[in-house]
């Protein structure tokens, strides 16, 4: 069993991003220790992105500048998750893109399930306010961002933000806990 300590850092200081992290690295390498660090990272998109493209560029942009930032190389990963909307053919809904770089350079982007969303809430999100603030309105609640997310609200909390946010992150890894299969 192996006691070298992964170090990442998210690019968000949202509790629920910091745990998927978290519990998607444990699952990831469980014989290893993982240290996870915050830090606001800017998107460089809308606070809320209305698009795949808008939204993938987000958790790149937030990954990318974790990078950047870290001049001293602390960490091995650097982490990233944007939640957006989209309408496809089928209909509204949210999703997100989870972006992990490794301290050499190599970035993996994965995405997460779309969850369909109400055409009444797409047309608020259309007229410029938040998925979040909308969610709250929508069931008399506050900083649903934080709970379980509208996945939680909209699934009886069958699934979570955190959850679903936890298996695009496992996806995105296989690459890394595979490298010498994904080299090119």
């Amino acid at each position: 069993m192996s006691e070298t300590v992964i170090r990442i850092q998210v690019g968000s200081n949202n509790p629920v991003k910091h745990g998927a992290a978290i519990k998607a690295f444990s699952k990831a390498f469980p014989d290893r220790a993982i240290h996870c660090e915050q830090s606001h990272a800017p998107s460089g998109v809308a606070e809320q992105p209305m698009s795949e493209d808008e939204t993938k560029l987000g958790s790149q942009n937030r990954a990318s500048h974790c990078a950047q930032q870290d001049k001293k190389q602390a960490f091995d990963y650097y982490v990233a998750m944007e939640g957006g909307v989209h309408l496809f053919a089928e209909g509204p809904a949210t999703f997100a893109f989870v972006t992990i770089r490794d301290s050499q350079g190599k970035m993996i982007t994965g995405r997460s399930a779309n969850l369909p969303i109400p055409m009444s809430v797409y047309q608020r999100l259309e007229d410029g306010e938040e998925l979040a603030h909308v969610m709250d309105d929508l069931f008399n609640d506050h900083n649903i961002r934080q709970k379980g997310g509208a996945i939680g609200v909209f699934t009886n909390h069958l699934e979570t933000r955190e959850s679903v946010y936890m298996q695009a992150l496992i996806l995105a890894l296989s690459p890394f806990m595979h490298a010498e299969l994904f080299e090119s």
